[in-house]
């Protein structure tokens, strides 16, 4: 969300950033609040004289009915009487003109609202141009991609060798996009998690378990409208949503406060499960825990002054990197260019996963950038030291998310014999064991 006189002030720049993203539809909106934005602040100061011109008026009416008390001569009093129903009329017909104004100006502040919603954040100059994802630059890779010379099975088929996974029980209790996870599986799934925790807190950052569940202000507040759409569940008959990734109740914490500039930066570590509809995304229907309904992920989560914000960013997505690296995961960074980034985004990339079975990279961590638009939105501020406000700017990163990560992990670990090798890292998570042998060779 953009600052209403950053649009009054650039409305070429704010336009061309919107065909940057391939949102030309988005256009007219531009015009639109610009001429909108002009009309509230004529109404804004057209109210504001009637109520000086009110207040003049009923000010003006005590001395007269002080004259009225004391003054004797009945023609004279007949003169005062009428000045005051005077005053008291044009101060009627202010009021009335004051309510219609008013009225006028409730429904621009509405529809002025619901385009800054629209109208996309500015995008950083470094973002590659494209309208989708297929226009996303690869940056830089992290590790050598092997392709083992046997075969590497669909992930579930490995999962399901060590009895790990029961799909067609979570078909039958909750429909496509759930699961069961058991045993080592199960296990390795919670030692990913555990380890990533510690990780994220060895670099300075505070462990949080935050609510599952948000208030609608608070959604609107932290994702653009087409996210909440194909994202979000809600409760019901009550103002509840669940959350989608904890970097939604995270920001969403610090909702109309003002944060002291000496407590800055803030470095946040959250775990949570996840909850998604993906409305409209390919492959919720397909055999597998690629893309589901429900998840556990470790976040990241930063606030920060907007003159740090470039640098964590840099920071965040180099410690995904750092972490699956230590794993023993190749990995490489991919810019997201600008048809595929969030509206309330200003520079994002994705960390992808090396997977063996089908020889390509995969997403399994996303870094934004958000700069002040959250904030904006959520209200958000932060006192400087010399007394003085200004909005802070976010960022999140996915830290891991299993069970999607477990394929990459499954993949590049698997031998030849069908056991998968621990890492030394994660082996104290899975009190010791280095292989998980399979159970239920087929």
């Amino acid at each position: 969300m953009l600052d209403i006189k950053f649009v009054r002030d650039n409305p070429e720049a704010v336009k061309e950033n919107i065909k940057k993203k391939f949102q030309d539809a988005k256009l007219p909106l531009v015009d639109e609040v610009v001429e909108l934005d002009g009309k509230y602040r004529d109404c804004l100061k057209e109210v504001e004289n009637l109520k000086a011109a009110r207040n003049k008026l009923s000010k003006a009416n005590g001395p007269l009915f002080a004259q009225l008390k004391k003054c004797t001569d009945e023609a004279q009093k007949a003169e005062i009487q009428a000045q005051i129903n005077a005053n008291n009329e044009a101060v009627k017909a202010d009021a009335d003109k004051m309510a219609a104004l008013e009225a006028e100006q409730e429904k621009m502040a509405a529809r002025i609202q619901e385009i800054m919603y629209t109208i996309p954040n500015m995008i950083d100059p470094s973002v590659p141009i494209g309208p989708d994802d297929s226009y996303n630059v690869e940056a830089q890779r992290f590790g050598e991609p092997v392709v083992p010379d046997y075969p590497i099975p669909y992930h579930t088929e490995i999962m399901e060798s060590f009895d790990g996974i029961d799909m067609d029980a979570a078909g039958r209790v909750a429909g496509n996009g759930f699961y069961y996870l058991l045993g080592n599986i199960a296990r390795l799934h919670e030692a990913v998690l555990a380890y990533a925790r510690d990780f994220m807190i060895s670099k300075g950052f505070t462990y949080v378990i935050p609510p599952f569940m948000m208030h609608g202000d608070v959604v609107k507040g932290v994702m653009s409208f087409p996210e909440m759409d194909a994202m979000m569940y809600k409760i019901e008959g009550e103002d509840l949503y669940l959350i989608g990734t904890s970097e939604h109740t995270m920001i969403g914490r610090f909702i109309n406060q003002t944060l002291d500039e000496a407590k800055l930066p803030l470095t946040l570590t959250s775990y949570s499960p996840c909850f998604r509809k993906e409305k409209g995304a390919h492959g919720i229907e397909e055999r597998g825990i690629y893309r589901i309904h429900q998840f556990e992920k470790q976040e990241m989560i930063v606030v920060c002054r907007p003159e740090e914000s470039a640098d964590w960013y840099e920071k965040l997505w180099q410690y995904s990197v750092e972490l699956f690296r230590s794993m023993e995961i190749p990995v490489r960074q991919l810019n997201c260019c600008s048809g595929d980034l969030a509206d309330l985004k200003v520079k994002s990339c994705d960390i992808e996963a090396w997977s063996p079975r089908q020889q390509k990279y995969f997403e399994v961590c996303s870094c934004s950038n958000l700069g002040d638009a959250q904030a904006r939105r959520l209200h958000i501020r932060v006192k400087g030291a010399d007394g003085k406000s200004y909005l802070a700017h976010t960022l999140n990163n996915t830290c891991v998310a299993p069970p999607r990560m477990l394929i990459a992990f499954l993949e590049n670990h698997l031998q030849a014999d069908g056991s998968v090798t621990i890492p030394k890292v994660l082996q104290p998570y899975m009190g010791g064991l280095e292989v998980m042998v399979p159970t239920n060779k087929k």
